[in-house]
């Protein structure tokens, strides 16, 4: 039902990203609440001026009094990238998180804003069958619990293909990919949805790919590169120094020709169902990978396997839209500490669809802190420690095997 404009009306502040689902609340929100519309675009990576410059004009042809674009690359590097690095997260040993873990940090800027605008009302184009409207809202309902959250799509039920109608029978620009695909870009990679990944089978076609399209049609030769770290934060990138944003951004121009980090992840959503997603994240899969190996050469075996146990529930905690929940600080305070001497170089091959590591280099090394070499010579120990070591750690499979004998 359409209501009464009210004269000097508070706006609406919508989370506006481009794509179908927010475009068509940019109309049907002012049409329907007669209320301005004010479109935030939290910049979390994937924007360049060119995308800037197209958003701006996108909301403005929608209908939009205003147009805030918001640089939070490095805010989200700080407070949470940082941290997916540092405890290797893959959701599902697969997926890096590439979009959703921006969800919170987006939330928190719109609701800053929100504030300083006076806005009483925002709005968000979640469907209510998917994860972001429950990050989204989490974050919101605690940040701001004052706000009037508005969620058409998902309230409404609205399906794609009637959003698309609604927007060309008011002849109102409609997306590229039009109601076709779901495509979310952030600095971590990119998500790909579509009418293939509504099942288990199959994967979606080379066209619908947007960092890695023609990767394997047109195999690009081998490329070398190393990345530099300082306490587990990238820190270089063949050899000249940049920041974290700065090398995430040119590794995914780098990687991402090659399919690097080209995927699909199947799992469980917040809301309790499987659900599948095509995903592109070459900087993410370069650096993870180098990370872990980085680490694997200067951490110890009980260092790793309890960060390890932390670093899981992290990552689930901000998949979740739980970042918030101050147990994050607590985790994020035991990752830094164990990346005290992760710094060190990882030299890389890249290849099609790989991302191959030849070898690392630190000043903590563990393994050139030994006088011992694997397979070859005793170092630190005789022949004769290792024949007790060998015996001593037997011993509880012995008394067990002993204690059973007498078993029928």
């Amino acid at each position: 039902m359409q209501s009464t404009p009210e004269q000097g009306a508070a706006p609406i502040l919508l989370a506006f990203s481009g794509g179908l689902d927010t475009s068509f609340c940019v109309p049907w929100l002012k049409e329907t609440y007669g209320c301005p519309v004010i479109t935030v675009t939290v910049d979390t990576g994937g924007i360049d001026a060119a995308a800037a410059k197209s958003l701006a004009e996108r909301s403005a042809s929608l209908g939009a009094i205003a147009h805030h674009l918001v640089d939070a690359r490095a805010s989200y590097f700080d407070q949470v990238l940082k941290f997916l690095i540092m405890g290797n997260v893959r959701r599902g040993n697969v997926y890096p998180l590439c979009v959703g873990a921006e969800r919170v940090l987006q939330a928190q800027t719109i609701a800053q804003m929100a504030l300083s605008l006076k806005a009483r009302r925002v709005a968000h184009g979640c469907t209510a069958a998917g994860n972001d409207q429950v990050r989204f809202e989490v974050a919101l309902r605690t940040l701001a619990p004052e706000l009037e959250i508005i969620a058409p799509v998902r309230d409404r039920a609205f399906k794609r293909s009637e959003q698309l109608k609604y927007l060309e029978e008011h002849k109102l620009p409609v997306p590229p990919f039009g109601a076709a695909y779901s495509v979310n870009r952030g600095l971590w990679g990119v998500t790909i949805g579509g009418q293939e990944t509504l099942t288990s089978q199959g994967s979606i076609p080379d066209h619908a790919w947007v960092l890695s399209k023609d990767a394997y049609a047109h195999p690009r030769p081998p490329e070398r590169h190393t990345i530099g770290f300082i306490r587990g934060v990238p820190d270089s990138l063949d050899g000249k120094r940049l920041s974290a944003v700065a090398i995430i951004e040119a590794l995914e121009t780098l990687a991402g020709p090659f399919g690097i980090g080209r995927g699909i992840h199947l799992g469980d959503t917040v809301i309790g169902t499987k659900g599948r997603v095509a995903f592109e994240a070459p900087a993410a899969e370069v650096l993870l990978t180098a990370h872990r190996e980085l680490e694997k050469l200067v951490l110890t075996g009980k260092q790793a396997r309890i960060k390890e146990t932390v670093a899981q529930p992290y990552g689930d905690l901000v998949h979740e839209g739980q970042h918030l929940d101050p147990v994050c600080r607590d985790i994020e305070a035991l990752l830094i500490s164990s990346q005290a001497r992760v710094s060190g170089e990882v030299t890389m091959l890249f290849r099609p669809g790989s991302a191959f590591v030849e070898g690392v280099n630190s000043a903590h090394s563990m393994m050139a802190a030994s006088k011992g070499v694997y397979g070859e010579s005793a170092g630190e120990w005789t022949p004769a420690d290792a024949l007790g070591f060998s015996k001593m750690l037997a011993l509880t499979s012995v008394f067990h095997r002993r204690a059973g004998a007498g078993e029928s």
